[in-house]
């Protein structure tokens, strides 16, 4: 795989000084990465300029404004993960890969023209699947097997919405049922996603599809009284722990750690994270705001990251572009790469019971006792889940500042 990236780069940038260069045109584009030989997984994008465009994924807008141009392909690098396309422009026609480097892994992709996403059959369809979704991913092994919480919306045939797991959500999925047949789609420059299902008013059969690497199948049936184990009861500290403790260095290679004078006395959030995390970068931005918006309060955030990039000066370029592209003025301090293992990451904070997501929040009081450990992040995309935590956690934090 790694030889199939070196040629793919070696291909598009190839020197061909009399090659004209073309430039991507103003206009709405479908684009398609290949998962196998017979599904292809669509998004769509809108071109500004031959510098900037936008990723749509139902509510969710990307701004991407990291637009290359060399010989006849374009280098469109999307937004704070190392994701990158790069592509051949012909005839308002773009034909290339979706690459990412550290992972060794390629998916084929092409985009025109075009305002649909998936094909929306003339029939309306006549199921309709608003509602809640008790769900089951790969329901019969053992192992891999894990829960969640569909949360859909239809209008027609249009479909929008979002699986919740313990660990975070599925992104802003779109997409269409077609009589029983069910389709949704995300692209939002670090995973690719792709669902397909058979469904009836009560049930669905269906895979999921992450990227061309993993695929498992799923099955749900409506319930809407369903609901997720609590974030706050999945992770917690070993029996004769009241606090926790780190060294990890910063940009600078200093060695911070919660016994520095900026933490004493203050409520501090420890975030454990990764920069190549979706749910992690929503988790990120609302951190940034809140605490930019309370520089005055007895408040500091100090956020943990877990890299699978194989360098060092990789993994804080990384967090460097994290930092500028969310507003995040609080340390981000490295506490591992080469791996975004979990086992490694629990490794690193012995005092847990476990890392079971990435992100998951420490709470801790002014004391240093940790007062709540809440596991994986409910974004934008869960909407009422995400208004809910947002008010939970001002309540909180309100709390915690107040003793």
């Amino acid at each position: 795989m790694r030889i199939l990236i070196l040629l793919v780069l070696a291909f598009m940038f190839s020197c061909k000084s009399e090659v004209k260069i073309n430039k991507l045109e103003a206009g709405t584009y479908r684009a398609e990465l290949k998962v196998n030989d017979s599904l292809n997984l669509p998004f769509n994008f809108e071109v500004i300029s031959e510098h900037t465009l936008k990723v749509f994924n139902a509510e969710e807008v990307i701004d991407v404004n990291e637009i290359t141009y060399k010989n006849d392909s374009v280098y469109i690098q999307t937004p704070v993960f190392e994701g990158f396309i790069v592509a051949k422009i012909e005839d308002e026609t773009l034909s290339g890969s979706y690459v990412k480097p550290n992972l060794n892994r390629v998916m084929p992709f092409k985009a025109d023209k075009n305002n649909s996403r998936f094909n929306v059959s003339e029939k309306s369809t006549k199921h309709n699947i608003s509602g809640n979704w008790e769900t089951v991913f790969s329901p019969h092994e053992a192992e891999d097997r894990y829960i969640a919480k569909g949360i859909f919306k239809q209008q027609g045939n249009i479909v929008t919405g979002t699986f919740r797991t313990t660990t975070g959500d599925y992104r802003f999925l779109e997409g269409v049922l077609n009589d029983n047949q069910l389709q949704l789609s995300a692209f939002d420059g670090a995973h690719a996603f792709l669902f397909t299902a058979t469904v009836t008013d009560s049930t669905m059969t269906g895979m999921f599809y992450s990227g061309n690497h993993w695929e498992e199948p799923f099955t749900a049936r409506r319930n809407d009284t369903f609901e997720l184990p609590d974030a706050n009861e999945l992770t917690f500290l070993k029996e004769g722990y009241d606090a926790i403790n780190f060294t990890f260095p910063d940009a600078d290679g200093t060695m911070v750690s919660l016994d520095d004078e900026r933490f004493k006395n203050k409520v501090v959030l420890v975030q454990i994270m990764g920069t190549w995390c979706p749910n992690c970068l929503d988790e990120s931005k609302f951190y940034a705001e809140f605490y930019n918006k309370n520089t005055d309060k007895d408040l500091e955030i100090v956020a943990l990251a877990f890299e699978y990039v194989k360098t060092e000066e990789v993994a804080f370029k990384n967090i460097k572009r994290l930092k500028e592209n969310t507003g995040i003025n609080f340390p981000v301090l490295l506490a591992q790469y080469g791996t975004s293992s979990k086992t490694k990451a629990n490794e690193k904070l012995p005092m847990l019971n476990h890392v079971l997501s990435y992100p998951t929040t420490i709470y801790i009081d002014k004391t240093g006792k940790v007062r709540k450990i809440h596991t994986g992040f409910n974004g934008p995309a869960t909407g009422e889940k995400f208004t809910e935590f947002k008010a939970a956690f001002n309540h909180f934090i309100e709390k915690l500042l107040s003793e």
